[in-house]
């Protein structure tokens, strides 16, 4: 039985205790037994396709409503929220947590913004405690609003259709030859709205990326940030001038739990409008189909960057014409997550750092070259997996760029339609990398790689055994 048959049956119950009805009544109203409801509800058989239509007739909910892959992450966040120090007296395992998941989704989703929240109060403290002291406090807990921005995309699938009906019409308006270049953005931004864009190089000391003085119109781009990057900001600059409205409809269905989170949020989506007119969605997806999502030369025919582009691919979520559903994530050379979002089912760690194992970390050891396996998690599902470095600003010589890792993957079955697939033998178990998600909530036993205990077994250490880590005793 699949992950997901699993996950119905919970669900079932949740939505069935929402409306008030007894299990007895439904079961009447579904043609089956008590007990078989009950073996459903707790997820010990599995439901048939009619049967499940039946479900959603009789709960008034949408079939969507209960096999939405939205919540494939729930599980890890909480595993890794469980994993602090604070709760380590209680012994939570892996299976313990995936009951809470499945049977109360809702609670876990409130124990995760508790997290959050505590997470926010200890870095709100240690910033005052600073302040009055003058002293660096080591060991701070940080809260990431950028955590927040993924969650919203994650909810929205990272496809926003009114803004790209945006984008397609400020496309149509200003493309030369199938492409938005440069100067046609800078020169639309004039003529629409009054928008003067100037080329300047920072002084000394004072660098910035863009400078957008609302008063006298003009928006000033550093000559240190690349070309591609430059068309970016003038097109999110005409997103900001002609889709506010519709972005702030956009960010007022969801709750952010604090204004900069939601700032950063709009940012994104600022961002996200501005390459949906740089790389439209019709005429990218039918790249993306010709050229089987070879990154390298969709930044070509767009003239974008490689991350621009492997950011665009995630967005191909339109029910009518849909792509691959990715997942796409951004790390530094110190494992921090910068960027995550998952369409393809796998777990990204919302706390820390993902397995080590995982190639877009390996990816820092051949720099700007893309490496592609095959990685199969713990629970056998297999995922094609790419990684990339790449560099961020344009300075002048002798100034040091910071480099970063994108990765980006799907599920196997979608192997036939990407073609870094090519050189790979999807069949071939040695050459699958095992993985996991992040040591704290992986149940690998035989990982050399291992940081931490496992959440799933508890821990404990014995002189005279070890297995291949200090962590390990099997």
């Amino acid at each position: 039985m699949s992950q997901i048959d699993l996950k119905i049956g919970p669900k079932i119950k949740a939505f069935r205790r929402q409306l008030g009805l007894q299990a007895n009544k439904l079961s009447e109203q579904l043609g089956i037994s008590p007990s078989y409801l009950n073996l459903i509800e707790s997820g010990k058989r599995k439901i048939d396709g009619d049967l499940l239509l039946k479900v959603c007739e009789e709960l008034k909910i949408e079939l969507t409503d209960l096999t939405n892959k939205s919540d494939l992450n729930l599980a890890n966040n909480l595993s890794e929220l469980l994993g602090d120090e604070l709760f380590e007296d209680l012994d939570i395992l892996g299976p313990e947590v995936q009951d809470l998941v499945n049977t109360n989704p809702k609670i876990a989703r409130a124990l995760i913004k508790l997290g959050d929240n505590y997470k926010q109060k200890g870095q709100e403290i240690v910033s005052k405690v600073e302040n009055i002291s003058g002293k660096i406090i080591d060991g701070r807990k940080t809260s990431f609003p950028g955590e927040v921005v993924s969650d919203f995309l994650q909810e929205n699938k990272n496809y926003f259709s009114k803004l790209e009906k945006f984008a397609d019409d400020i496309f149509n308006r200003i493309q030369i030859n199938n492409r938005a270049t440069y100067m046609a953005l800078c020169d639309f931004l004039k003529t629409e709205y009054g928008v003067k864009v100037k080329d300047v190089l920072p002084e000394d000391g004072k660098p910035f990326s863009k400078i957008y003085y609302k008063s006298q119109k003009e928006l000033h781009l550093s000559d240190y940030v690349a070309l591609e990057t430059k068309k970016l900001y003038a097109a999110a600059q005409i997103a900001q001038e002609g889709a506010m409205v519709v972005i702030e409809n956009y960010l007022s269905e969801f709750k952010f739990p604090s204004e900069e989170s939601k700032k950063l949020t709009k940012v994104a989506l600022l961002n996200y409008c501005g390459a949906a007119i740089l790389m439209p969605y019709k005429l990218f997806h039918q790249e993306c189909m010709k050229q089987k999502y070879d990154l390298e030369l969709l930044q070509n025919t767009f003239a974008c960057t490689f991350e621009q582009i492997a950011h665009r691919v995630t967005c191909l979520q339109d029910p009518k014409l849909p792509g691959i559903p990715f997942h796409f994530l951004r790390v530094d050379v110190a494992g921090n997550i910068s960027k995550r979002f998952s369409l393809s089912g796998i777990e990204i760690p919302r706390y820390g750092g993902a397995c080590p194992r995982w190639n877009v970390y390996s990816a820092f050891s051949r720099p700007g070259v893309i490496q592609a396996a095959v990685s199969k998690m713990s629970n056998g599902e297999k995922y094609v997996c790419i990684a990339r470095t790449v560099e961020k600003g344009v300075g002048r010589y002798g100034k040091k760029k910071s480099i970063l890792s994108i990765g980006l993957g799907c599920q196997a079955k979608y192997a036939k339609d990407f073609v870094y697939t090519e050189n790979l033998d999807l069949n071939d178990k040695k050459t699958e990398i095992p993985i996991g998600v992040s040591c704290r909530t992986c149940d690998r036993l035989d990982c050399s790689q291992r940081a931490f205990p496992p959440l799933h077994k508890k821990f404990d250490v014995d002189i005279n055994n070890r297995g291949v880590s200090v962590y390990v005793t099997e």
